[in-house]
């Protein structure tokens, strides 16, 4: 039997510990639609960067979401305690799953996540940034006849275009825990332990996905690895776009991980 139908911790790991159980408890039993179960995926990935950037570690997470399973593998599926809660977070994420947009707070930048059904392409999860006066966008785009597909749009002024374009992250395989700065936020580790990504292909942005005010732009679309390895960053940690120019100079644009897993969970729950 459950002590209480979502056990809370005393401290910041308390809602990730909940929602990490149910999701659990889902896995085993089945417990909500397909809808419900998703938007709860989002919200406990959610929860785990709000504990990170309370200064959890990835240990002491990974540890919490251990327990989590732990006691969800010791429940019944017919525990009279998990129907109880089985009936209140189907109530909670209902709501949830109906919604369109969202965003996504980070410490530095936020992501901005829709799920409206566009008939031209359009940001379906997207957060902005700058190199010099160039607006710089990265995120999923879909809509107009488009596949659902990770790319950057940038529309330089007074530049020409550049022949690649990379990200450069935090190598997880050779560094496991962020690079922490002094003030709890985190940095870039030094090179030996980063690891860059190339855009696949690129091509002029369509119009409907440049920065107000502009006018043209070019696209840089990057391999569904990258998404995976976004997903594995500390939500604290930054990850630079560098543009590569023929004349030897580079122009960079500085994001950050924030919930990027959590925002690309609930624009996984499809268009509405």
């Amino acid at each position: 039997m459950l002590a209480q139908p979502v056990a809370a911790l005393a401290d910041a790991t308390g809602p990730f510990y909940d929602r990490s159980f149910v999701l659990a408890a889902n896995a085993k039993c089945r417990l909500f639609v397909p809808a419900v179960a998703s938007a709860l995926t989002a919200s406990t990935l959610q929860a785990r960067g709000a504990a990170a950037r309370a200064g959890i570690s990835d240990v002491d997470l990974a540890a919490t979401a251990a327990r989590a399973r732990g006691r969800a593998a010791q429940t019944a599926c017919n525990d009279p305690q998990l129907a109880m809660v089985r009936t209140r977070v189907a109530t909670a994420f209902a709501g949830w799953a109906g919604t369109a947009r969202m965003t996504f707070p980070g410490g530095r930048a936020d992501w901005s996540a829709n799920r409206s059904d566009f008939s031209r392409p359009t940001w379906r999860l997207m957060q902005t940034s700058v190199t010099g006066a160039s607006p710089v966008t990265f995120g999923y785009t879909a809509g107009g006849g488009q596949a659902e597909s990770l790319k950057a749009v940038v529309s330089f002024v007074g530049r020409p275009r550049p022949y690649a374009v990379r990200i450069v992250m935090r190598n997880t395989d050779h560094a496991p825990r962020a690079w922490l700065t002094g003030a709890g936020g985190a940095s870039l580790p030094p090179e030996p332990s980063r690891r860059a990504i190339f855009a696949s292909s690129s091509g002029p942005a369509d119009q409907t996905l440049l920065a107000e005010g502009r006018t043209q732009g070019q696209a840089w679309i990057f391999p569904a690895s990258t998404a995976e390895a976004l997903s594995r960053l500390d939500p604290r940690e930054p990850f630079v776009m560098e543009f590569l120019f023929r004349d030897d100079s580079v122009a960079r644009a500085t994001f950050e991980a924030g919930d990027f897993a959590a925002g690309r969970a609930f624009i996984a729950m499809g268009s509405l």
